[in-house]
């Protein structure tokens, strides 16, 4: 019988999908069609459910469990245990079930898919059995009827039907090696099994695989694992593994792993930079840690550990608005290039969408070491966005530069405030073709690498405006000073010009 909270349950999501019988008991798998408007009806009549749903026994114990043996004993079918019994109702045969044979409904064989070798495996032992075939039958999790079935299928094909039906001048010495003969075929189909199994579960391969194409040091794990059920000489056979390759690989599994403590730091290196360092980065970091470390070890401990780089490819925010005033000359034409800092300033904006809004950035990148010079960060993408931006990067400009400070043909670079900011400090404004995207490519290459290591794939839900906006701002503070860059020497940018004394 069904809880109180297992009816509410049913009610409630029978109320939410608009009175759909089906749908409800799809999501739940109980009850009949019948006791869910039962008990909707009743919760429409009285505003609620009964605490209790038993009802006073009509059957004994014994029959009961009499009733459930038969299910269980002829092919789990309700129908032909009621039909054969002449009680009790579907419902309370199911009920009973669950209650008596909990694992009763949880064996389906049409939820397994067996392979050939494994319904013949089956059939043989139900052809030299000794034991009964519902024993057989539940070694297998099938019914009687599937057991049968299989023999039907097998019978006359490669196998005997059935050990009792052989012809009558069959010798008693010939019947000895039939039998023989056929538990060898049951003893040699089950190491099969056992193998792949053992390959699954073990060396984490797929059970369809081929155990012959593992290496050595696999077919070594998985014999380990079955010596107490095989000799091993038997064993080395069935996967073609010569004995002295088996110990070689035995004495190595015995050895501490040469890479246990490179294993951890490497982890530790892509966790801790936002999981999007590839082995060319890792390998750049232990370099600094003055570890030297083959890049094909670090491909293959990085696969074992399964640490690979999130990789989106989103839309990009737009701010352009129409022609509002003449267009700057494209200045860089592409060429993204400069020998000394504060020669050519990039710029754009992006947008971050989370479930509590939106937030919108705006950096400028320098093209000499793709340095983030500043940024800021708003809820709405208006020029006071831009305009503190640029005026955060003036600050730190020295008197002598006069960068060109690229842009697309976004609205926020034609207001007056952003064209009195640009003539005012004698910097030379340049823009990209109209919807060009590769005329800025290098700035939106900073932001596909931005929303590939901190924003995409990662669950944004639960988190305020507030605390994004400090996450993406912590994040910009560690591209500029310890993420590394290969085209740099595998520093950061802000390393990079400490080195050269731009900056101390």
């Amino acid at each position: 019988m069904y809880s109180y909270e297992e009816r509410m349950n049913a009610v409630k999501l029978y109320i939410k999908y608009e009175h759909s019988v089906s749908s409800t008991i799809q999501q739940l798998g109980y009850p009949s069609p019948q006791a869910l408007r039962n008990w909707f009806s009743e919760f429409q009549n009285n505003g609620d459910l009964q605490k209790t749903a038993e009802r006073k026994k009509k059957f004994t114990q014994s029959e009961m469990q009499l009733a459930v043996n038969h299910y269980l004993e002829y092919g789990r079918n309700y129908s032909r245990t009621i039909r054969m019994l002449g009680y009790p109702n579907r419902e309370t045969l199911r009920s009973w079930c669950k209650e008596l044979a909990p694992q009763a409904r949880k064996i389906r064989s049409s939820a397994i898919n067996y392979t050939q070798d494994q319904k013949k495996e089956a059939v043989i032992q139900l052809a030299v059995r000794e034991t009964t075939a519902k024993e057989i039958a539940e070694r297998y999790r099938v019914s009687r009827k599937t057991l049968y079935d299989w023999k039907s299928e097998l019978v006359g094909k490669e196998l005997p039907p059935n050990m009792s039906n052989l012809p009558e001048n069959t010798h008693a010495e010939d019947l000895k090696v039939e039998v023989e003969d056929l538990k060898k075929q049951v003893y040699k189909l089950r190491m099969e099994k056992d193998i792949l199994e053992k390959s699954a579960d073990l060396i984490k391969k797929d059970e369809g695989i081929n155990p012959l194409n593992l290496s050595n040091k696999e077919k070594t794990i998985v014999i380990d694992a079955l010596l107490q059920y095989y000799p091993l000489i038997e064993l080395l056979k069935e996967l073609t593994l010569p004995k002295s390759s088996y110990h070689y690989h035995k004495i190595r599994l015995r050895l501490p792993e040469k890479y246990a403590a490179l294993r951890v730091l490497i982890k530790k290196i892509f966790l801790e930079n936002y999981s999007s360092y590839g082995y060319r980065r890792i390998q750049a970091e232990l370099k600094n840690l003055k570890i030297i470390v083959s890049e094909k070890v670090i491909r293959r401990l990085m696969d074992e550990e399964q640490l690979s780089v999130r990789s989106v490819s989103k839309k990009k925010y737009s701010s352009y608005a129409g022609e509002l005033t003449p267009a700057a000359p494209n200045v860089i034409k592409r060429n993204f290039k400069a020998e000394v800092p504060n020669e050519k300033w990039l710029t754009d904006i992006t947008e971050f969408s989370i479930p509590s809004g939106k937030v919108y950035l705006s950096p400028i990148i320098d093209c000499f070491d793709g340095a983030a010079v500043s940024w800021s960060i708003s809820t709405s993408p208006n020029a006071d966005l831009v305009n503190s931006m640029l005026d955060q990067a003036l600050v730190s400009l020295p008197l002598e530069s006069k960068p060109i400070v690229h842009s697309d043909r976004g609205a926020h670079y034609r207001w007056p405030g952003w064209l009195e900011r640009i003539k005012t400090n004698g910097l030379t404004q340049s823009m990209s073709k109209k919807g060009c995207s590769p005329d800025n490519s290098a700035c939106e290459g900073f932001f596909g690498r931005l929303k590939n290591e901190f924003f995409y794939g990662i669950s944004w839900a639960g988190t305020t405006i507030d605390k994004f906006v400090q996450l993406l701002d912590q994040y910009i503070h560690w591209y500029n000073n310890k993420r590394i860059k290969l085209s740099l020497g595998g520093i950061s940018p802000i390393q990079f010009r400490k080195s050269l004394g731009v900056i101390t």
